[in-house]
C-alpha cells in the first residue's frame, strides 16, 4: 500500500495587499491598525509584513481584513504539499525507531586507577 503524507503549507499575501493600498513603508500600516485598537511597534509590524507570521492574534487577522477590506482568503492562500512515504525513505529519511529499539546507551563513569 502507498499511502501518501500530506503537509499543509501557505502564502502570506499582506505585502501584496499593502502594495495594491499604497502602502510601501511597513510603518504605514502602524497607525491603521492602531485606529482600530491593535497597538503593535514598528518592528513588529515588519515582521509580520515581511515573512508569513506561525502564529495570529484574531484580533489582529480581523483588523488587516477590515483595513484591506478583505476577508482572511486574501491574506492566507493554503496549499497542499504531497510527499510519498515511499520517496521520503529513499531521500534518507529513517522512520522513528520502534519502542525500546534505538534507546542511548547509559555511560558510566568510572574512577580512574593509581597503574593508569
Amino acid at each position: 500500500m502507498n499511502s501518501v503524507t500530506k503537509t499543509v503549507n501557505y502564502r502570506w499575501h499582506l505585502r501584496k495587499l499593502m502594495g495594491e493600498h499604497g502602502m510601501h513603508a511597513t510603518s504605514d500600516l502602524v497607525p491603521h491598525l492602531a485606529d482600530r485598537g491593535v497597538v503593535m511597534t514598528p518592528t513588529q509590524v515588519y515582521r509580520i509584513v515581511t515573512s508569513p507570521p506561525v502564529r495570529m492574534n484574531m484580533l489582529l487577522l480581523s483588523a488587516l481584513c477590515d483595513i484591506f477590506g478583505c476577508t482572511p482568503n486574501d491574506l492566507i492562500e493554503p496549499y497542499v504539499v504531497a510527499t510519498s512515504r515511499r520517496a521520503r525513505k529513499a531521500a534518507g529519511e529513517s522512520q522513528p525507531p520502534a519502542a525500546g529499539k534505538g534507546r542511548p546507551v547509559r555511560a558510566t563513569i568510572k574512577p580512574l586507577s593509581v597503574d593508569e
